[in-house]
C-alpha cells in the first residue's frame, strides 16, 4: 500500500552553492571579530587594505532571510532533517546545517515543521476579494479556483487572481453563470461551449482549465453532456477538466471513460452513489485504469457531501492513496470541517500516512497538475523561495466529516507562519 502512496518520482536535489568565505574570516578566522590590534594593522598596512575593511563592515547581508533550527521536511528533496533554509533575491539559496553567514532577518523555527508551500489545487479563493491573502497566512503560497464563476462573470474571480500575492489560476464553469442553488447545469443549455471558449481566449493566461460539476443535485440527467461539452471546450485549448463527482446520475465508469491524461478527479472520497470503491470495498476497474493513463484523483475535502470517514477508510484500505489534497476552501469553510489547508493534511495523519507522505500532496505532487507551479512545491536551490512554517501538536484533536461523523487524530498541523517569494507574509489575525 505504502508504494503506492506517491506515483511520481521525487524531484532530485540539485548541488548546493557553497558561500564564499567573508573577508574577515579570510584574514583572521571564522571569528569575523576585529579587535583594536587587527584595526590598527588594517590602518598602518595602508589606504587600500584599510578601504577595503571599511567595504567589508558596510556591505549588506549575504542572505535576506534564514529560517533556522527547523525540521525542514521536503519530499521533492527526499529530506527530512534540522536544517536552515537560507534565501537570497527571492529564491532558495543554500539548505543545510547550521547556517553562518549574516542574514537581514533570521526566523527561529525551533520546534517546527518547515516545508515548500503549500499549492491548494481545488479552492474557491477568489470568490471574495480577501480570498487569497486569508489562505496566504495559512501557507497557502497557490492555488486553483476550481469553477467559482462561469463564462458570465468570470472577469470577477480573474479580478482576484490577478491581484492575489500569491500566484493563482482559475478553472472556469462549464456552467456559464456558474455556481447556482438550483444546480449550475440543470438546464442543459448553459453548459455553453461557445460562451466558455469566448472566455478563454480573453484569458488564457489565467484560465488553466475547465470545471465540470457532475452531482445530481448540479447537473442531474445532464452530467455526461456536460462532461462531453467541458471536454470539448478544453481540447480547444489542451486544458485539462476537473470533475466534481460524487451522487451522480450516470454510472461513475461511463464518466471516467471520457476522461484524458492530466484531468482531475476531486472529491475522490465522496460516498454513494457512484463511489471509487464497490460496497466490498475494491476500487472500480476503471477507476484504476484512469489513474494508469494519468488522470489525477485529488481529496476535495469541501463541507457537503464529499467526504465521509468509512469511504475514506475503505479507499485507503485498498491502497488507492490521493495524488493530491485541497481544501475546496470557501469564506464558510474557515469556522467548520475545512478550517484550513493545515487541518485538512493532518486528518490523514489518521489513516495510515506518514507526515512526508501528507506534505508531499500538499508541494510536490500538487506542483505537477498546473504549468504554473511547476517550480514550486520544493525547497530545491533557486525554487522560489515559497515556505510554509507549520506547528505539529500532539494531543487529541476532533475531525468532523461532511455527514457530521467524528473522529479522533493524535496530531494536528497548525499554519506559524508564511515566506512567499521571500517575504515574511504577516501572520493569521
Amino acid at each position: 500500500m505504502f508504494l503506492a502512496a506517491v506515483r511520481r518520482p521525487e524531484v532530485v536535489c540539485a548541488n548546493r552553492v557553497q558561500p564564499r568565505e567573508p573577508f574577515f574570516q579570510q584574514l583572521w578566522g571564522p571569528s569575523m571579530m576585529m579587535n583594536r590590534r587587527q584595526f590598527a594593522w588594517a590602518a598602518a598596512a595602508g589606504p587600500a587594505v584599510f578601504a577595503r575593511v571599511l567595504d567589508v563592515l558596510a556591505a549588506p547581508a549575504r542572505y535576506d532571510l534564514i529560517v533556522k533550527g527547523g525540521r525542514v521536511l521536503d519530499p521533492s528533496l527526499r529530506l527530512d532533517a534540522i536544517r536552515d533554509v537560507a534565501i537570497a533575491d527571492g529564491r532558495i539559496a543554500t539548505v543545510g546545517a547550521d547556517i553562518a553567514e549574516d542574514a537581514s532577518e533570521t526566523i527561529d523555527a525551533r520546534g517546527k515543521v518547515v516545508v515548500p508551500g503549500l499549492i491548494d489545487v481545488h479552492c474557491h479563493a477568489a470568490r471574495v476579494k480577501d480570498g487569497p491573502t486569508l489562505c496566504l497566512a495559512d501557507g497557502v503560497t497557490g492555488f486553483v479556483d476550481a469553477g467559482s464563476q462561469g463564462a458570465d462573470r468570470i472577469h470577477e474571480t480573474i479580478a482576484v487572481a490577478r491581484s492575489a500575492p500569491q500566484p493563482c489560476r482559475v478553472l472556469i464553469n462549464i456552467g456559464r453563470a456558474g455556481i447556482l442553488p438550483d444546480g449550475d447545469t440543470m438546464d442543459i443549455s448553459r453548459a455553453d461551449v461557445g460562451a466558455a471558449r469566448d472566455a478563454i481566449a480573453k484569458n488564457r493566461d489565467v484560465i488553466a482549465g475547465v470545471k465540470a460539476r457532475l452531482s445530481r443535485d448540479v447537473a442531474g440527467a445532464n452530467d455526461y453532456e456536460v462532461l462531453r461539452r467541458a471536454q470539448d471546450v478544453a481540447s480547444s485549448f489542451n486544458l485539462p477538466v476537473m470533475i466534481h463527482m460524487g451522487q451522480t446520475v450516470s454510472p461513475l465508469p461511463r464518466l471516467m471513460d471520457l476522461l484524458k491524461p492530466g484531468d482531475i478527479v476531486t472529491h475522490m472520497f465522496a460516498p454513494p452513489p457512484n463511489s471509487i470503491v464497490d460496497e466490498t470495498g475494491r476500487i472500480l476497474p476503471e477507476v484504476l485504469a484512469a489513474r494508469r493513463r494519468g488522470v489525477w484523483f485529488d481529496l476535495g475535502n469541501g463541507r457537503t457531501g464529499h467526504l465521509r470517514w468509512d469511504i475514506v477508510e475503505r479507499v485507503m484500505q485498498a491502497g488507492f492513496w490521493p495524488d493530491t489534497f485541497s481544501t475546496d476552501w470557501t469564506p464558510e469553510g474557515r469556522t467548520a470541517q475545512v478550517i484550513d489547508f493545515p487541518n485538512v493534511m493532518s486528518k490523514f495523519l489518521d489513516f495510515g500516512m506518514s507526515l512526508d507522505q501528507v506534505v508531499a500532496r500538499a508541494t510536490v505532487n500538487a506542483s505537477r497538475v498546473f504549468e504554473v507551479f511547476r517550480d514550486r512545491g520544493t525547497l530545491n536551490v533557486g525554487a522560489p523561495a515559497d515556505v510554509a512554517v507549520l506547528e505539529l501538536r500532539q494531543g487529541l484533536f476532533e475531525f468532523v466529516d461532511n455527514y457530521g461523523n467524528r473522529r479522533t487524530g493524535r496530531q494536528r498541523l497548525f499554519p506559524s507562519g508564511t515566506i512567499l517569494g521571500g517575504k515574511r507574509v504577516p501572520a493569521r489575525a
